[in-house]
């Protein structure tokens, strides 16, 4: 009874350190999720340099989850590690982005086909809640509001499609161009109406929703040709010190 006791004990530790593990790979994730946000919503501008010591200031976590976010994200070409100078957020290149909206393109469809095709009665469930949301909020819907269900439509295909490597390859593409949404709806004037996006996205998850495969890609690419209208509308019409606020101001501005 004794020695059965003292086993117990022994085991004891190393259960209580396994919650530990999960909650620091929980503290990565929380970094990376604030860092990305802060990024989307532009309250880290493009072309900004800052620290790392400021950056655990403003997500409010310590070294080693921002230090492992931001190696992520410099992977994912949101953010420029400088040795000796810190850290500057990747600013807006239209050109380079529009032509990864190519690679989105092909992507997406391949993903939202795999959702369509896979789907559980669990996924086709909850596009067809979120599907009824949207319609329901679509007049009042923040840009905030929509960018939040946008991250749970993005996970929801994601996992329906059933292929975990497609979901480090699609979520920096999903940020880089949530990120030019924000722009062009928040900063170009007359483009705050958020309703072209918004029955889109209303397209794709009802394909998904019916499993209907090829209304899923249709609906796909006409997302996507309305993301590349959105960049013809920045090429000529947007201050460039939003694209990267390292530029020196012109004079008299």
């Amino acid at each position: 009874m004794v020695r059965r006791k003292r086993t117990l004990e022994v085991v004891r530790p190393d259960d209580e350190a396994k919650p530990g593990r999960r909650n620091r790979v929980n503290f990565f994730e929380l970094a990376y999720q604030k860092i990305e946000d802060l990024l989307i919503n532009c309250e880290l501008r493009p072309g900004q340099f800052l620290t790392m010591l400021e950056l655990q200031h403003i997500t409010g976590l310590g070294r080693t989850p921002v230090h492992h976010a931001v190696n992520r994200l410099s992977a994912d070409t949101l953010i420029i590690i400088r040795p000796r100078h810190g850290l500057q957020v990747a600013p807006i290149d239209l050109a380079r982005e529009r032509m990864l909206l190519g690679l989105r393109r092909d992507m997406e469809r391949f993903v939202v086909r795999l959702a369509a095709d896979r789907a559980s009665l669990s996924h086709r469930n909850q596009a067809l809640h979120i599907e009824r949301l949207l319609r329901e909020r679509r007049a009042t819907l923040t840009l905030d509001e929509f960018n939040s269900l946008d991250r749970r439509i993005d996970a929801l295909i994601l996992d329906a499609g059933g292929e975990p490597f497609l979901a480090h390859t699609m979520r920096p593409l999903h940020t880089l161009y949530r990120r030019i949404g924000f722009i062009h709806h928040r900063c170009i004037p007359g483009h705050a109406d958020l309703s072209g996006t918004i029955d889109r996205h209303l397209a794709i998850l009802n394909a998904i929703a019916n499993r209907r495969v090829d209304a899923a890609m249709e609906a796909s690419d006409a997302l996507i040709d309305f993301m590349d209208s959105m960049f013809m509308e920045m090429e000529t019409g947007i201050d460039p010190r939003l694209l990267d606020c390292s530029i020196e101001p012109l004079l008299g501005t």
